[in-house]
């Protein structure tokens, strides 16, 4: 019985590793109804497919799992946002009223909101695309793999955690890491307009294809974006933006690395100039 726990227990930290740590309907299914030893009875014979099946045990069949029906964006969302947003005097007040925002359907599958980690007076505000497992269960903006590798990029340069300010595109984690759908990023929209407005940073530096297509508002792909200077229309300037390449794209195409690194020197000429 030891084993079969052990065994389960792996099982369970395996899903959770690839992003599966969500209930997917509101009638659960009680698979350990099988048993251990019916479990391993049917492994045995899973193994060996020219031994006849046993029929001596006779497990109950499992009970049919009931997916929850999509949630639909509420109505008049994006103007809610709008007025909540533009009534927030500074960024206390902004993530409070982010918080009391239930316009954005991912806050009710998340466990935390992600506002932001760093420096709210730094010259550089960094952008990516949503919250992922290890951000939702700390409730801060790339803490998670990604985060330290991009904690390390921008040591590189000279930059520690007073030197920078971090956020995403939406705010809440997307089931299962899933891409944010076009509504839940439209939702999120006018509260991050209004972030950036309230630090009003030197650099905009956004992480990605997904944080870049929406904050310059292009169809371009990210190789195509990436080490250019932009300018993005904050209430009373313009800052100097540029996209570059996530974080978690260079932990699984290392050699993409070189491109990110001319970004960053031109990002540190910025921010010196």
């Amino acid at each position: 019985m030891d084993g079969f726990r052990e065994t389960a227990l792996g099982i369970i930290k395996w899903y959770q590793a690839a992003g599966v740590d969500e209930a997917v309907g509101d009638t659960p299914c009680d698979w350990s109804r099988l048993g251990a030893s019916a479990t391993l009875e049917l492994s045995a014979e899973a193994d060996t497919p020219e031994q006849p099946p046993r029929r001596d045990r006779q497990a109950p069949a499992p009970q049919p799992i009931a997916r929850a029906a999509p949630i639909a964006p509420l109505e008049g969302a994006p103007l809610q946002a709008r007025e909540l947003a533009r009534h927030a005097p500074d960024l206390a007040a902004l993530e409070a009223a982010l918080a009391a925002f239930d316009g954005c359907a991912l806050k009710k599958t998340a466990k935390s909101l992600c506002f932001a980690r760093g420096n709210p007076k730094a010259r550089l505000m960094l952008i990516g695309e949503a919250p992922g497992r290890d951000e939702d269960l700390e409730g801060r903006p790339f803490v998670g793999r990604a985060g330290r590798l991009l904690d390390r990029m921008l040591a590189a340069i000279g930059l520690g955690q007073d030197d920078v300010y971090i956020t995403n595109v939406v705010y809440w984690r997307p089931p299962g890491n899933r891409t944010p759908t076009p509504q839940e990023v439209q939702a999120c929209q006018p509260f991050l307009a209004r972030q950036i407005e309230l630090v009003a940073p030197k650099v905009l530096v956004l992480l990605g294809g997904a944080a870049a297509k929406q904050v310059l508002g292009t169809d371009e792909g990210i190789m195509k974006l990436r080490g250019k200077w932009r300018s993005y229309a904050a209430e009373g300037s313009e800052i100097r933006t540029m996209a570059t390449l996530h974080p978690a794209y260079l932990l699984r195409t290392p050699a993409a690395k070189r491109q990110a690194w001319r970004d960053l020197l031109l990002i540190k000429a910025a921010l010196a100039g």
